[in-house]
């Protein structure tokens, strides 16, 4: 018998780093997203194997069922070990997947890049939580922390608000008439979202409060933005906002000084995807900067 589970990737548009203080949140999910394929098999063990997009196999292990049941070692950081880490944690919410069975054959597949960011993690954590019928806030939680907005974002076909306060989710409308003039630009490097919150943490200061009204006003703003000009104005305050809570230059000041338009970190700063808006098509600017990964609204979100 062969069973299939599918999530979708995400973009965080607004509330990064703050979600983690109670801030709302606003992501999208992705056209991209992983699948994971689990069919039965023998020796009370899992035979693994993770294709890329291109169908280019990343990562083959065999992990017996005693490794799962033990779990590792958490100091080691291989990509092996968290994944016994994220099977554990799932071991131990509902044993069921272990106990009653023979063994595994398990695929995932990626839609996208995993260099993207765009939820190689996540996707995997909420797929595994599916096959193995737990809740995967709460796996998220016991093996790879953060906000859980991608987890969301993995479970929902639509625009999502996300509180981190019981995990609150909620659909919402997003659907301007001006996403023609947004693209999204991959900056060649994939941010490490752990070590952006370590920094987030020791930047955040005393006027969290403020900070986290401050960004739900904003996030606010965004969402129900009318017009390209109201959208690109709240895009704007919320980077000059987030880079005084960071105390780091925004990513246009620091790369793209000279572009005509409004550009937005979208999740960790520095990494991954921006957003950018701009009445003229600007993948020329980009291409002549050496980035060559830009994809449409339409291309990219679901």
């Amino acid at each position: 018998m062969k069973n299939t589970f599918y999530s979708n990737g995400k973009l965080f548009i607004a509330g990064e780093y703050l979600v983690l203080d109670g801030a709302d949140a606003f992501a999208l999910p992705t056209k991209f997203g992983q699948d994971l394929v689990i069919e039965d098999s023998e020796n009370k063990q899992i035979e693994w194997k993770s294709y890329d997009y291109d169908k280019h196999l990343w990562f083959e292990e065999t992990i017996s069922f005693d490794e799962v049941v033990k779990g590792t070692d958490s100091h080691i950081d291989t990509v092996k070990s968290t994944l016994v880490n994220i099977l554990h944690e799932a071991y131990i919410l509902n044993p069921k997947f272990i106990d009653n069975a023979n063994g595994y054959k398990v695929s995932t597949h990626l839609s996208f890049p995993k260099n993207w960011g765009l939820g190689t993690s996540s996707t995997l954590i909420n797929n595994i939580a599916q096959w193995t019928e737990i809740n995967a806030f709460t796996l998220l939680k016991n093996s790879f922390g953060g906000s859980g907005y991608d987890i969301a974002c993995a479970q929902n076909n639509t625009p999502i608000l996300y509180r981190i306060k019981d995990n609150f989710v909620k659909q919402v409308e997003f659907n301007p008439d001006f996403t023609q003039h947004l693209y999204f630009v991959y900056l060649n490097k994939k941010q490490n979202s752990k070590s952006a919150i370590f920094s987030y943490n020791n930047h955040k200061g005393n006027h969290l409060a403020a900070n986290v009204a401050e960004n739900n006003k904003i996030t606010n703003e965004i969402l129900h933005a009318k017009t390209l000009k109201e959208f690109a104005s709240a895009i704007q305050k919320h980077e000059i906002h987030l880079s005084k809570v960071l105390e780091m230059q925004t990513i246009k000041e620091a790369v793209f000084p000279d572009f005509n338009g409004v550009i937005k970190s979208l999740g960790a700063w520095g990494g991954d995807f921006i957003l950018v808006v701009s009445k003229e098509n600007p993948k020329e600017y980009f291409f002549n900067k050496g980035y060559e990964t830009i994809l449409t609204y339409d291309e990219m979100i679901l």
